[in-house]
């Protein structure tokens, strides 16, 4: 089967598979959609068990960014890039370095950042080789690192999800899981024990689960136990593809909101959340906030985080948009979103080149 093929290809425009033996990088760039202007989206390291695992998660990554950008009301299109490798001993500035020279040779077409598994500092190497880079903590137009700004979106998509399932104005008492605890979920943690919430945590880095603990009382739990944990909220910080049939069945939570990028195992899971009366964010609406705090440095644009902070908490009005209309609709959260960014993507085409592509519906 060729890439063409692929069940998550979905008319991305560019594919790019990237070996530099002198670094040993093994990588894959993704570029879904440009019409609304270059694609962009972080650089994800991770240990994937074979080159389709990885090139099936890069696809559904670059096509998640371009409905990211496209709800944000960004001038950015959709793309991602994954490299093939543990984050933990895999490391060297020179594979980083290698990555900014394939990222230099599509022109602009992708505009990478950091995602898991990558900081500031391996940016900084792809960048000594690159403009098209962001996330970095030097330069004219740095942003830094997103994760307090994706914490602060996913923050305010709990508070908007409260006042639609719950009828909550505030988050005094909600006990609240969160699935990984790392860059976002610590920031997250911290945002909602300032709110009043209470919190049950789980993650596979003890160092990281003893700092929540201290930090914000955070009730600790297995990592096998914190889905089905009896709480109000569920928030999915860690990898994606954790909501299946069989942890569906098992949830206590009736809100489902977190940062984890593809928290639904396949599109058909949103319907089966609905059909137990949970309320799902979905996922690239309510983790928006890095991108934004991303976009002015990809742009060329001097940063300011004050306008960042107020386009971020209109994460908030957007996922109240999205849960009337599928209130209205009788239909998933994840549907009536993906229809609403598709939508916005068909326009823009429409004004680029005049026809909008066909984006095959994923099942």
């Amino acid at each position: 089967m060729s890439v063409f093929e692929a069940p998550d290809f979905a008319e991305h425009d560019i594919v790019q598979f990237c070996r530099d033996a002198r670094s040993d990088l093994s990588a894959i760039i993704a570029v879904h959609d440009r019409a609304l202007g270059p694609g962009a989206g972080g650089c994800r390291m991770w240990p994937y068990p074979s080159g389709a695992a990885a090139l099936r998660d890069v696809l559904r990554l670059s096509r998640g960014m371009s409905y990211k950008n496209a709800m944000a009301g960004l001038p950015l299109g959709g793309g991602k890039s994954v490299i093939i490798g543990d984050p933990a001993t895999d490391k060297t500035p020179a594979l980083f370095r290698a990555l900014g020279r394939f990222i230099d040779g599509l022109g602009g077409a992708y505009i990478g950042a950091e995602d898991v598994g990558v900081t500031p500092e391996d940016m900084a190497q792809v960048a000594s080789q690159t403009s098209y880079v962001a996330g970095l903590n030097k330069g004219a137009h740095a942003s830094g690192d997103p994760s307090p700004l994706t914490a602060y979106g996913v923050f305010r998509g709990i508070e908007a999800a409260a006042a639609h399932r719950l009828g909550r104005n505030d988050l005094e008492g909600l006990r609240v899981a969160v699935q990984g605890v790392g860059h976002v979920g610590y920031y997250l943690c911290q945002k909602l024990a300032e709110a009043g919430a209470e919190l049950v945590v789980a993650d596979v880095d003890a160092a990281a689960l003893a700092r929540v603990r201290d930090e914000f009382s955070a009730q600790l739990v297995a990592p096998q136990d914190i889905l089905a944990a009896p709480v109000d909220v569920l928030a999915p910080c860690a990898m994606g593809a954790v909501l299946d049939e069989q942890t569906i069945a098992r949830l206590q939570a009736v809100i489902v909101s977190g940062s984890a990028n593809n928290q639904l195992a396949a599109p058909r899971h949103g319907a089966a959340l609905r059909a137990r009366g949970i309320l799902y964010a979905p996922d690239y609406v309510i983790n928006a906030g890095g991108i934004i705090n991303a976009a002015d440095e990809m742009l060329g644009r001097s940063y300011d985080r004050g306008k960042v902070l107020v386009q971020v908490s209109a994460i908030y009005d957007t996922l109240r948009d999205v849960f009337e209309r599928a209130e209205a609709e009788q239909r998933p959260t994840n549907m009536v979103a993906d229809a609403m960014a598709r939508q916005r993507l068909a326009e823009a085409q429409r004004r680029k080149y005049g026809t909008p592509a066909r984006f095959p519906k994923v099942a």
